[in-house]
């Protein structure tokens, strides 16, 4: 495990002795250390409850990265479940210095602490700015004071610099949490906070920083314990091979972790290593770790690299029906990896073969009967999904069995192209198609009986 804490101790600007300093602790985690659950030795894990909940958070100065999850990742007491997630995130525009953030937490109140949180793999990972606060009581208050003016100079007082970079060891990547506390405890009595905040780099367009929560803690609450637990509502679960760590998150949708313990799990677990076993190709190892998370988002489910997205509102619909079917469809492709410009109807029709004719053989001809329900219906080899998967299984009955472990091992080296299913099958992609097509519409409803 790599671990790593700094402890940083900066005195307030302009305070006066007997205030004693201001301490910024940093914790820090790397590769396996870092989860969902952001835990650290020295600085508190976020708190689902906290004085910036119910905060207003503006952006006074730069541009929020339009790829970004918006203002209300910053305090919606939910974390990113992964290293690299842009829309559980909040970040400035690529190619920019960064930018200013103010929160108004609706009154004055005196503050124990604050803890900002953020997770990438690379130059986003880091955090760097200056941290100002105000009560709004001052003549020349300017609660939004924007890039070239001194917030010391309309009501602002400048509490803390903060830098998470290490001096000589490159990127700087992985999950870091800070919290800012003073040793008298209580930083101050705090209505608006600024964060000015700057790129970790700028080698290239990539060095705002991914900050997935800012938690702000009354100096009036009990402690840590008052809001303190976990944001996330996530559990692990091992493959049965023991190879690979799956995260399921459920804190968009309560309501489906039971199923998801119960029902998701145990096959996620046992169907990844029998994917790997089906789709390998030489010198590629699959990943070690991928996440589900279950939420309301359009569509059914998607896949971005090693992390799945699935609909929770429609999954609540179809937990005895295609609920976890989808997701096996969403595991193979976690376990493919493409690179280069693959045809999708390929893409997607493998991942349906291996959904319908390996996790559920009992569909096996049951695509006939489907087709047969849809009107004035042509089929297509590249009508992708299903279709695509009935026309998969087919070439595998008939000319080659490793056809789809052959054809995703080639997309995965970036070497598709339409020749292999002749080096495959001894026909080229539209005579099969041609072939397979005739046989379906045989048996479609109005087919001409042979004589």
């Amino acid at each position: 495990m790599n671990y790593r804490t700094f402890i940083l101790a900066m005195l307030l600007a302009g305070g006066v002795a007997a205030r004693a300093e201001v301490k910024v602790t940093v914790g820090h985690n790397e590769g396996d250390a870092a989860s969902a659950a952001f835990k650290f030795k020295n600085v508190p894990s976020p708190a689902a409850h906290n004085a910036a909940t119910s905060a207003k958070f503006s952006v006074v100065a730069g541009e929020m990265d339009p790829a970004s999850g918006g203002l209300s990742k910053l305090n919606d007491g939910k974390l990113p479940t992964e290293e690299d997630q842009p829309d559980e995130n909040f970040f400035f525009n690529e190619g920019s210095p960064g930018g200013r953030l103010v929160a108004d937490l609706g009154s004055a109140i005196s503050i124990k602490q604050i803890n900002t949180y953020s997770w990438h793999p690379s130059t986003r990972g880091p955090q760097i700015y200056k941290l100002y606060g105000s009560d709004g009581t001052d003549k020349d208050f300017n609660a939004a004071p924007t890039n070239g003016v001194n917030p010391e100079s309309c009501g602002w007082k400048h509490i803390v610099s903060v830098s998470t970079k290490s001096k000589g060891e490159g990127e700087d990547g992985g999950q870091y949490g800070v919290s800012i506390a003073d040793t008298d405890g209580a930083i101050g009595k705090y209505r608006y906070l600024l964060f000015d905040t700057l790129a970790t780099e700028h080698d290239d367009d990539f060095g705002n920083t991914f900050y997935g929560e800012i938690n702000v803690i009354d100096a009036s609450t009990s402690g840590d314990k008052a809001d303190a637990g976990s944001a996330t509502d996530s559990f692990k679960v091992k493959t049965a091979d023991g190879k690979c760590e799956i995260t399921i998150d459920t804190t968009g949708a309560p309501e489906l972790r039971d199923w998801a313990k119960d029902s998701l799990a145990p096959v996620m677990a046992d169907w990844y290593p029998k994917i790997v076993a089906l789709l390998p190709s030489e010198g590629y190892e699959a990943p070690t770790h991928f996440s589900i998370t279950l939420k309301p988002v359009q569509g059914v489910a998607y896949t971005a690299g090693t992390r799945v997205v699935a609909n929770s509102e429609w999954l609540g619909k179809e937990l005895h029906g295609e609920a976890v079917g989808s997701l096996v469809h969403e595991m193979v492709h976690v376990v493919q990896q493409f690179h280069g410009r693959n045809p999708g109807w390929l893409v997607e029709g493998s991942a349906d073969y291996v959904r319908w004719f390996k996790y559920e053989p009992q569909s096996h001809g049951a695509d006939i009967v489907w087709m047969k329900k849809r009107r004035n219906f042509t089929p297509h080899y590249n009508d992708s999904y299903r279709i695509t998967a009935d026309f998969l299984n087919w070439v595998s009955d008939k000319y080659d069995g490793k056809i789809v472990t052959e054809m995703d091992a080639a997309m995965r080296a970036g070497k598709y192209n339409e020749d292999l299913w002749k080096q495959y099958t001894g026909k080229t992609l539209t005579e099969l198609g041609d072939e397979w097509k005739s046989q379906i519409e045989a048996q479609l409803p109005g087919a001409k009986k042979p004589d």
